[in-house]
């Protein structure tokens, strides 16, 4: 990719990640463009579907995501690794308003761009909660697909402003129910 082709997606992405940070995954691919100061259609050639982007904007918190569960899985306990990459998931969830059900959808969809790095993320957590288990530490009735599923309702409770307040304790209701 030449250097301003870099420059220009590189910008793009920058400004993307603010306007989803405060508007939501929903924010106007055109809205991105106008404040990125280029083109709808460059945007598209970089990026050609909303997914596209997000996968390129979210691609390094994944893996950054998916590292920090394999860390936590030689350095703690097999409970505090699990209770502490969920509030790190759920945490990095709740900065991108609305990406959990995108999160959701992809998972179920092969060909979502996203598809792969949600597969990853799950089975990072299933890693630390099948440990847990294991450790008789974490319920048994439960598998990586559950894990995932409560970050997802999780972060929602974050995207709710009458329940955003409750958003932490709920967190250790649901992280006490998770682990015996």
């Amino acid at each position: 990719m030449r250097a301003d082709a870099r420059k220009n997606r590189d910008h793009v992405l920058a400004v993307a990640g603010t306007a989803i940070t405060e508007q939501g995954v929903d924010v106007s691919l055109r809205d991105i463009a106008r404040r990125a100061d280029v083109g709808l259609a460059t945007l598209l050639r970089h990026f050609p579907t909303r997914e596209a982007l997000l996968e390129a904007l979210l691609h390094s918190s994944f893996e950054e995501l998916t590292a920090s569960a394999g860390d936590l899985e030689s350095s703690s306990s097999p409970e505090d690794a699990l209770v502490s990459w969920l509030r790190d998931c759920v945490a990095w969830t709740t900065e991108y308003r609305g990406v959990t059900v995108l999160m959701a959808a992809a998972i179920e969809d092969p060909d979502s761009a996203l598809h792969a790095s949600c597969v990853t993320l799950r089975a990072a957590g299933a890693r630390l909660l099948t440990r847990a288990q294991a450790a008789g530490r974490a319920r048994t009735d439960m598998d990586g697909t559950d894990l995932f599923a409560l970050i997802a309702a999780l972060a929602w409770l974050g995207d709710q402003p009458s329940l955003a307040p409750r958003a932490d304790r709920l967190f250790d209701v649901v992280a006490s129910a998770i682990l015996t």
